[in-house]
Order: C-alpha cells, then sequence, then structure tokens
C-alpha cells in the first residue's frame, strides 16, 4: 500500500500530508456544522451537505494529483491566455454575473447550475503571469519604469477588475504579488512605486464613486470597518463576530468533542467562513487551532524547501506565489474567526465547504507538487533541462 501511494502521488510527501489531513479535518466540521442546516431544509437529510462536500473534496484530490503530473513549464506560454481569459470573465462577472449578497462574484456555468468565483481563476493567472515576467526580467529588478509597465499594468487590471465586488481578495492578491516581487529580489524603490501608484488610482476610483453616487459595495466595506472598531453588538458583521468568539472561548484546550458544538446553529456560514471557530469549539485549542495552524505553516516552510531546491526562477517564483495565495487566505479566515480582522468573506483553504474555491486550491496545490515532483527527478530527467531550455528561451 504505501509502495503504490509512493509510486502515484509524487513530489513533497510533507504536503500530501497536509492535504489529507486538512481533508480529514474538512469532512468532520462540514457534517458537524450543516448538520441542523440539512435536517431543517433537505427533510431531515442530515448528510446531504456531507455527500455534497465529499464529492467536490474527492474531485479536488482528483484534480491535485491530475495537475502535478503536468511540467510545470506549460504554464509558462499558458499564462498570457489566461490571464486574458481571466480579465475577460471578471468583466462580463462584473456586468452580468450571478448576484448573491449584493455582489457580482460568480458566473452560472450554463446547463450545470454550478457557479465559479472569476477571482479564483484570476489569482492563480496573474500569479503564473507575474512569475513568467520576473524570470525573464532579473536584470532589470531596478527599472522603475518597465516594471510599472510589465508588472504593474497586469496587477492593476486584475486587482480592480475584483475589488468592486470582492476587495478582500483584491487586497490580499495585491499583497501576495508584492511579497512574490520582494522574494523576486524587485528593488525597493519599484515596490515604493507599486504601492503608491495602487494606492492613488485606488484613491481616485474611491472619490469619483462618492462624487458621481455610484457607491456600490463602498458602504458595506465603510460599515464592516467601521462595525469592527466600534464593536456594534447590533450590526449583523457583529453578530457574527460575537457567536466566534463564544465558539473559541467555550472550546477551550481540548474543545466539546465532535459533533458537540452550540454555536453551529446560530453562527451564519458556520460552514464556510466561520468553519474555524466551529473547528475550535470542538475540538479546542491543542486538537483544533494549532494543528489547523501548523498545517499552513508547514506548508509554508517545505514550499521554501522546494524553491531552495530549483534550478530556475520561474518554477521558484511560481512555488512562492501558488503557496502565499493558500497560506494568506488561510491566515485572514483565521484571524476574522478570532476577531483579528473585520468579516471578509474569505474561505478557508481546503476546510471551507465550497465549489469553484475548493478545485482552484486544488490546482495551486497540484502546481506547487509538480515543481517538487520535477525536483525529485531532475537529476535523471535531462530531457526536461532540454524542453525547458527551448520554453525560456524562445521568448528572450
Amino acid at each position: 500500500m504505501v509502495e503504490t501511494l509512493k509510486k502515484y502521488l509524487q513530489g513533497d510527501r510533507v504536503i500530501w500530508g497536509m492535504i489529507i489531513m486538512l481533508s480529514f479535518f474538512s469532512l468532520l466540521a462540514v457534517y458537524s456544522s450543516t448538520g441542523s442546516l440539512a435536517y431543517a431544509k433537505m427533510g431531515g437529510k442530515t448528510s446531504y451537505y456531507l455527500v455534497r462536500h465529499g464529492v467536490i473534496l474527492v474531485a479536488g484530490v482528483f484534480i491535485i494529483y491530475l495537475v502535478h503530473l503536468i511540467p510545470y513549464r506549460y504554464y509558462f506560454q499558458l499564462s498570457r491566455l489566461f490571464l486574458i481569459i481571466s480579465a475577460v470573465l471578471l468583466l462580463f462577472t462584473l456586468l452580468s454575473g450571478t448576484r448573491m449578497n449584493e455582489a457580482s462574484r460568480w458566473l452560472t456555468l450554463p446547463g450545470l447550475g454550478f457557479t465559479i468565483q472569476t477571482s479564483d481563476l484570476a489569482k492563480m493567472s496573474l500569479i503564473m503571469y507575474l512569475s513568467r515576467v520576473l524570470s525573464l526580467k532579473q536584470k532589470e529588478l531596478g527599472n522603475v519604469k518597465e516594471l510599472l509597465i510589465s508588472l504593474g499594468i497586469p496587477l492593476y487590471l486584475i486587482v480592480m477588475l475584483i475589488a468592486p465586488a470582492n476587495l478582500s481578495t483584491a487586497l490580499i492578491l495585491f499583497v501576495v504579488s508584492l511579497l512574490l516581487m520582494f522574494v523576486a529580489r524587485v528593488k525597493m524603490r519599484v515596490l515604493l512605486s507599486l504601492v503608491g501608484v495602487g494606492i492613488a488610482g485606488g484613491a481616485l476610483i474611491l472619490l469619483v464613486a462618492l462624487a458621481t453616487g455610484q457607491k456600490g459595495r463602498i458602504t458595506t466595506w465603510q460599515n464592516r470597518i467601521e462595525n469592527y472598531m466600534r464593536g456594534d453588538e447590533n450590526a449583523e458583521d457583529n453578530y457574527q463576530v460575537e457567536q466566534a468568539r463564544i465558539a473559541v472561548a467555550t472550546g477551550g484546550l481540548f474543545g466539546k468533542k465532535p459533533g458537540n458544538s452550540t454555536q453551529r446553529n446560530f453562527l451564519p456560514h458556520s460552514y464556510s467562513d466561520f468553519i474555524y471557530a466551529i473547528i475550535i469549539e470542538e475540538y479546542g485549542l491543542l486538537l483544533g487551532a494549532i494543528p489547523i495552524l501548523l498545517a499552513y505553516l508547514i506548508l509554508l516552510y517545505r514550499a521554501g524547501v522546494i524553491v531552495r531546491r530549483c534550478r530556475r526562477t520561474f518554477p521558484a517564483f511560481l512555488t512562492v506565489g501558488m503557496t502565499l495565495l493558500i497560506v494568506m487566505q488561510a491566515f485572514v479566515n483565521m484571524g476574522v474567526s478570532v476577531s483579528l480582522f473585520p468579516v471578509t468573506g474569505q474561505t478557508l483553504p481546503l476546510v471551507s465547504m465550497g465549489g469553484s474555491s475548493m478545485l482552484f486550491t486544488a490546482f495551486e496545490l497540484g502546481i506547487i507538487l509538480n515543481v517538487s515532483r520535477t525536483m525529485d527527478q531532475q537529476d535523471n530527467l535531462e530531457e526536461y533541462q532540454e524542453e525547458d531550455e527551448e520554453y525560456y528561451e524562445s521568448d528572450h
């Protein structure tokens, strides 16, 4: 059995272990947090959402397996196409996407009834593209004008298309992109220029929106920040926060044991945005909170190990970018659950119940594992190095 797993599940074994552990927590937490909801809405079928989530989770693991077999070098060329497709889909989503919770973030696939968040594809595509550009411009990392054009324009475009419907995702993507550039040794003056232009552009758009009365979700953002700062118990967002605090506080060190959560009946979105709070309530600090936090930190550490083994800059940047996307989102979700950040709507990667977010997270993990898999085989696969030369030199 062990030999079979080693044969088919290649790449970093520790990352595979983290995937299995988080998936296990996901099934337990989703079943516990959706049992009452399923009983009320699905005619007593308490396992309805568990089965649905399990199917998506299995599909995600299958995607990880398939993607970890696809050589990362293909993303070098496809990144431009992915970025264009992402921009078009984001624009289409803003104009005529499916609206939920006063935001147009989703596209419904015709005939399937399955919705996807186009921002999930856009995040991954942008990181691929930035990794490509950074690998090609290693000798121009101090050229402010050149990098503002080659890095700044695609970054601002994607962030501005995401921000109107999902500000938190746009900010996470912006920060991850800057961290990727920092790791790639882009000069500080370039990074400060990117931040300065971004802040100025965002302020200008905000002023225009306020002046023309087209506030969109600006009022929602303002209310969330003000409610967080004031601690207004009557606000809807702070009601969620208060229920999450109760879940965390009553969980203690060892929790109430699996299936014994009480806050799942009061906490909105306990199966997605606040699933970390439910895990703490049922499994406690020692058996729930710390193991999950460590899982993401270990993922970040193992990505660093993979990067140190990379012989080329593109796979190194690709690994860093994809890992930061997952880990930053996880930290924001956990921070909201323990009242460190205002409510954002970010899910916990590979744990929260979800559809497209789960599948795109799986795609990102598959890319990381493929880089690791390739590094494991690089000493015996000269053809990989020859094909890499053809791919990279064609763009110089």
